[in-house]
């Protein structure tokens, strides 16, 4: 048998299927089902993957509509297009869509904070930290400037800077427009970077030196911001609760123990049922980085009893997402783009507009398992949807 170090370099073979073909001999796999794909190779195996062997396939299920009031009160109805292997979620989705539907609609909106990127410099002690220090601070505009030379699409918005020892950490902001904007911050960061080094002195040690903070939990993101912070909300009527099979002071009661006393006794970061699961579904069939869901499912839901209807709220401080670059240009993410209406760019349009869906999306998901926990059915669902048994109707 070979040793590793005697297999040619898969990076070498010419298409994906010479990789697959080599992989399939060395592991005594059949890779016939990932060979079975409609993406562009050429495009996916230059943009978006390396050493491509082929495609994974992920079911893709459909939810709603959801009508989402945004500014004006025009209501637009979406359907969400939600991958997951997970049975049981998107009917939990379709039903949340179906509550919030007969309430009137969710009410979202969407404020754009901007892509972060965070470096560390080391200096030689206090003294050469505050020149560092003075020059970041008084050279905005400067670094605007290098920031427009790399993209007609990016700006930079602002930048913060904290420091201790011989560290300094700075976290610029941009923003970026339609695109989520990761890689293009990075881009002008480094061209920054190496101006604050040959002006200072200083020595960047990390390009990202985790004060971004980029597909980690923090608190600088929950209370800074980053991508977009989106809220979304609905107040449910007695229809809707129907529909729940609960009543407002059953749900209220399971949101308060679960949600704001059990999260606070394990010590999480987020204060919510299942921001992660809607969001890696519709980040999955839309093309975004499922990385970011480590950030983004730090947020925060909560509720209050209004007489027979019940308030319902979602709040995501951080929420990465984009309509152009990345993934979003894979074919079978655009088609799941399309089914939103969101394909491409529109000068930022279409990136506020897929954050707002992604709220009211996120706010169906809530609505409906708080409920499945609240009349206790949520392992009932389960057992009928996601072990091949007849499928609840919604």
């Amino acid at each position: 048998m070979k040793k590793p170090g005697e297999n040619r370099e898969f990076r070498k073979l010419p298409t994906a299927a010479a990789r697959r073909q080599a992989v399939e001999k060395l592991t005594r796999a059949g890779l016939a089902n990932i060979g079975a794909f409609t993406l562009s190779e050429s495009a996916a195996a230059t943009r978006n993957c390396e050493n491509m062997i082929g495609a994974v396939q992920i079911p893709i299920g459909i939810a709603g509509p959801l009508p989402v009031v945004g500014a004006g009160g025009q209501i637009t109805r979406y359907y969400l297009p939600l991958a997951t292997t997970e049975g049981a979620l998107v009917a939990s989705v379709n039903r949340g869509c179906k509550a919030i539907s007969v309430s009137g609609g969710a009410v979202a909106a969407a404020y754009r904070a901007g892509v972060s990127r965070g470096p560390v410099f080391r200096t030689e002690g206090l003294e050469a930290n505050n020149r560092l220090f003075d020059y970041v601070d008084s050279h905005l505009e400067h670094f605007r400037k290098i920031t427009l030379s790399t993209s007609g699409h990016l700006t930079l918005r602002d930048l913060d800077t904290k420091s201790t020892g011989r560290y300094r950490f700075v976290r610029f902001m941009f923003d970026s427009r339609d695109a989520m904007g990761m890689n293009m911050a990075t881009i002008a960061t480094d061209l920054i970077v190496r101006d604050i080094e040959a002006a200072t002195g200083a020595r960047c040690l990390s390009l990202s030196g985790n004060f971004c903070t980029d597909k980690k939990p923090a608190w600088q993101n929950f209370l800074n911001n980053r991508g977009y912070k989106v809220w979304a909300e609905s107040l449910l009527n007695p229809d809707a609760l129907r529909i729940l099979r609960t009543t407002p002071e059953g749900i209220f009661e399971t949101w308060l123990s679960k949600c704001m006393v059990g999260s606070a006794m394990a010590g999480s970061m987020g204060f919510n049922a299942q921001f992660a699961n809607v969001l890696a579904a519709l980040f999955l069939s839309t093309g975004q980085d499922l990385a970011h869901i480590a950030e983004c499912a730090v947020g925060m839901t909560t509720m209050e009893v209004s007489g027979e209807n019940l308030y319902v709220s979602v709040y995501l401080p951080d929420l990465m997402v984009g309509t152009v670059g990345g993934g979003t240009g894979l074919a079978t993410q655009q088609e799941a783009l399309s089914i939103l209406g969101l394909v491409g760019g529109r000068d930022g349009e279409n990136g506020l507009k897929l954050a707002e869906v992604m709220g009211a999306a996120v706010l169906a998901g809530e609505i409906s398992l708080l409920a499945s926990l609240s009349e206790g059915s949520l392992a009932r669902a389960h057992q009928t949807l996601a072990r091949g048994g007849k499928q609840i109707r919604q």
